[in-house]
């Protein structure tokens, strides 16, 4: 069982295992990136995607489900702001803190970009996905590993829930 990611004609499975590193790095770089509230609602959907609480295999979600903003210029800054996260990821930011040499995560990386790149926020048709709102937001972090944790949906970040 896996995970899968879509966006327009694309999609991106990914094993259990795959996922949670997957998830990991982006959590590194968009911890590091965030500055404005739609920032933090989009870390917010990255801690979602944690198995160890959410279940394995029962993470992923559809570009389609992001609230990318009203006008185009929303839209852009959104885009714009989950290429750099995946852009510094791919750079290995902070690849040093983890317990472990990710194999295969730029490869999910550079096919997440590709998914990103080529997704067209105000052509596609919006689903009705659980994106956080603005309430919901990030806005805590987890002090041991330096990561925005989802409290208070749970305690911890999605290193402590490994």
């Amino acid at each position: 069982m896996g995970n899968v990611f879509h966006g327009g004609t694309r999609s991106l499975s990914m094993s259990n295992g795959g996922t949670s590193v997957f998830v990991e790095v982006l959590m590194l770089a968009v911890t590091d990136l965030a500055g404005r509230p739609w920032d933090y609602r989009f870390a917010t959907l990255l801690t979602l995607q944690d198995q160890s609480i959410m279940g394995r295999g029962a993470v992923g979600f559809d570009l389609e489900d992001i609230d990318w903003g009203r006008s185009r210029q929303q839209q852009a800054e959104a885009k714009d702001f989950v290429l750099r996260v995946i852009d510094l990821a791919l750079r290995r930011h902070r690849w040093d803190e983890l317990r472990y040499d990710p194999p295969f995560a730029q490869d999910y990386l550079h096919e997440f970009r590709d998914m990103v790149d080529a997704f067209d926020p105000a052509i596609a048709e919006r689903h009705s996905g659980t994106f956080p709102s603005a309430d919901e937001a990030a806005s805590a972090s987890c002090v041991r590993h330096r990561v925005l944790s989802s409290l208070p949906h749970w305690e911890g970040c999605v290193f402590c829930n490994t």
